[in-house]
Formats: C-alpha cells, structure tokens, sequence
C-alpha cells in the first residue's frame, strides 16, 4: 500500500507511505536524481531507558552495536563499510535510538544486511567494549575543563533535577565504568523493538524493493519492546542562576527555561518569536543587543528544544570573565523586553520569510530530507507536513507570537555561568517584571 501526497514542491510530491510485506512502515521518496539511498530511522526510548544509576548505557551501545555482529568481528564489519563506501551510524537523543544508513545503489543488499546484523546480533565483545569505554571516559574527563560542557550539564540538572532527562545522554565519570556487557545486552533486548520503529527513506530504489529490505533488515526485531514509563516534567521555573569556577579565558553563559512542546497549539508562533529573539541569524534581537551595539560577544543565540516528556528554551553565549555580569543582564533586558512587548509586526513579516524558504532550502540532499522526514514521524506530524508548513507559518498572527513570547520568557531565565569568578556574575538574577503566562 502507498498513499502518494500531491504537494507544489518537489520534495513533498513523492512522499510515499510504504508498508511492507511484513508491515513495517516508512516514509519513502523514489528519487533517481544521483544513485545513492538514504535511510533514517528511530526507536523509541533512547537515554531516558537508561538505569537511574547508569546513565550512559544507550550511548555506549549506539557506541558499539556496529563494533562487529554475525559471523563479522569488528574489523571486519568495518572493512565490508569502508569497501561499499556504506556510512552506518547511531546515536541516541533523550527519547530515542537513532540510526543512519546511506549507500550507492548497487549497494544497498549488503548495506542493509550488515544494518540487520547490527540491530539483530551484535557481539559486545569485551575488548571492544573496554576500547569504547575507553574512549568515551577520555571524553568525559575533557568536559571537565570544557566551559560549553560543564554548562550544558548543569542547565539540565537544574531544570530537571532527577528526572531521567536531567542525566547526561553519554553517561558521567561514575557511570560508565560500572556499566556491564549485561547491561549492554538488556538495553538492546527491551528498546530495540518493532512496535516504535520510525523509518524515513529516500533515493533510487523502488517501492518493492526497498519494502523486502526492510521485512529483512527489521522483521528480526521483537515485535514489542519492554519500556520503563518516563513521567511528564516542566523545566524548573525560573529566575534561577548557578555559577561555576573555572579559569578559562572565555567565560560561558547557559540560560533557558520551560519552552513549549511540539503538539501545543501555540508551538509555531513560538517558532517564528525564538526566531527573532535568537535564532542564530544576524538579524535576531539578541545578536543586535548583545554582538552589534556592545560587543559583548562573538555570537549569542537560542534554540526552542521539545522532547517526548517536556520542552525547554536554551540559549548560550560566551563573553570575557570582565564582561560576563554586563552581557548576562543584557540578555535578560532583551528577553524580558520580548516577554513584555512581543514584536513588531515587520520583524514577523520577516522571519516568516525567512522561515518559510530557508526550510525548503536545507532539504536539498537525500541524506536531509531523510532526516527531516523521520523527525516529523517522530513529532507525530502528518505525512503532508512538508506541504502545509507554510501556510501554518503564515497564520501566525502578531497576537499569537506575543502570546507565546509571555508563556517563554515572561518568568525570567535559568542561567548557568562558567568562567572566573567574578562578583557580579555571582549575583543572584533579579526577578523580571511579572508576565501573565498564557494557557
């Protein structure tokens, strides 16, 4: 079965939904343009299924689940990749296990198949588990002295405190030394299922083809997979402010707070109004106040981030230890002042703008429609979404965006500051002028 979408743009006219043979689903785009296939795909569970007291078991088996299975060791799984030119990788985010595949077309049956070996049978050997521990213990100990890191790692624990979104997605210097090759294999056993499989496809395959590569490559999986429940959390409310010593020459600035998930209703006026508060153009409010007029900063942005459980705001800047307490009350003056006035009806004119054509324009390789594909299944967005985006950008009104820049920004920020230790980065944050929060 396949359910073709008819859409203006060349992307979203050959969105197919395929179900295979077997009933594994996946958006597909046929696209014979250059002979290459790109697969994105997503499970459901990620870092929040790792143990309360072993954060890091997802990211060392995205690590190592490649690091040989089947009849193959390691080397010479790797080998068979590096011959094909076939790019296999994975990952994990807070909610799920993520895995990157792409090939030439005449490619594809081994690429998939050493795909399936992957998910189906990897081998956990302990020599390649003690080399990937390895590796992944030296990066840790780098974040030690790395500002962005430190600060990062803070800002989720103040915002979510013990909830598994609080804990760091690699793991921690504790963590991961105590972390089993059982504990590897019962991670793989209860998320790696096909009951919250999400598969996005595109390139020069067709639609029977690629439906019995995926009945081979995912059909072996368990058909349900064994999840601990992870409770719906709000970031802690702000004003809150945490400073870490740290004798660097650049002092990092880590603020945020409660942002708005992906289905509210109110989400894309929230886009469009992060867009012109921070959205790393040049154009946006925060790189004017903080870069252009006070030289305060090389570059300073913020980004909405929504999750399965919670949504959050964060932004990041880095300034000299001399000026870190000048560019934090910056940011908070400009931030507060969107929460208060909203913007103007010419700067939203202009991020719709610029919204509605910089989407169609990152979609121009197969490898990031793939992406963005699967990032929609994952958003439980509807096929069509490529073709309705613009017209929900477009309906957003000024009162929508002044809405939703009340509900983020109108109880101030959790700010995280590392750097030296300075008396006025050290002050407490000053309660922002009241904001009625919208519903």
């Amino acid at each position: 079965m396949t359910a073709m979408m008819s859409a203006p743009s060349h992307a979203a006219a050959k969105i197919q939904h395929l179900i295979s043979p077997g009933g594994i689903e996946a958006w597909f785009v046929q696209d014979a343009t250059v002979p290459l296939v790109a697969m994105e795909f997503g499970i459901s569970g990620g870092a929040a299924q790792d143990p309360a007291d072993k954060p890091g078991v997802g990211n060392m088996v995205a690590d190592l689940i490649d690091e040989g299975s089947g009849d193959l060791d390691s080397r010479t799984f790797h080998e068979h990749l590096d011959r094909r030119a076939i790019e296999l990788s994975f990952s994990v985010t807070r909610d799920n296990f993520r895995g990157s595949l792409r090939m030439l077309k005449d490619n594809k049956d081994e690429a998939f198949d050493l795909l399936r070996m992957s998910l189906t049978s990897p081998h956990f050997e302990s020599t390649d588990v003690e080399r990937i521990r390895a590796q992944i213990l030296s990066g840790l100990k780098r974040d030690t002295s790395n500002p962005g890191a430190l600060a990062s790692r803070k800002f989720l624990d103040v915002a979510f405190g013990d909830h598994p979104y609080g804990r760091p997605t690699s793991g921690t210097l504790e963590s991961v030394p105590n972390i089993t090759i059982a504990d590897l294999k019962e991670y793989v056993r209860r998320v790696l299922a096909k009951e919250n499989l999400r598969i996005a496809v595109v390139g020069d395959i067709d639609a029977a083809s690629l439906g019995r590569l995926l009945d081979q490559t995912f059909g072996g999986l368990p058909a349900k997979a064994s999840l601990t429940p992870v409770p719906d959390i709000e970031a802690a409310r702000p004003p809150q402010r945490e400073f870490i010593p740290l004798d660097v020459p650049q002092t990092v600035v880590t603020f945020g707070g409660p942002g708005i998930k992906r289905n509210d209703p109110n989400f894309m006026a929230a886009y469009v109004v992060n867009h012109i508060l921070g959205g790393g153009t040049l154009s946006s409010r925060l790189y004017h106040e903080v870069r252009e007029k006070r030289g305060l900063a090389y570059s300073v942005y913020d980004s909405l981030l929504w999750m399965d459980h919670s949504a959050m705001f964060v932004g990041n800047t880095g300034t000299r230890a001399d000026r870190a307490g000048e560019t934090v009350d910056a940011v908070n003056k400009e931030i507060r002042r969107m929460a208060e006035d909203g913007p103007t009806q010419q700067e939203l004119d202009e991020a719709k703008s610029y919204l509605k054509g910089s989407r169609m324009l990152s979609l121009d390789t197969s490898s990031k429609l793939a992406s963005a594909l699967l990032q929609y299944q994952l958003d439980h967005l509807p096929i069509d979404y490529i073709e309705r985006r613009n017209a929900i950008v477009d309906a957003v009104t000024l009162d929508d965006a002044r809405q939703a820049a009340r509900r983020l920004w109108g109880h101030g920020l959790l700010t995280v500051i590392v750097g030296r230790a300075l008396q006025t980065a050290a002050q407490p944050a000053a309660q922002p002028a009241a904001a009625t929060r919208a519903n």
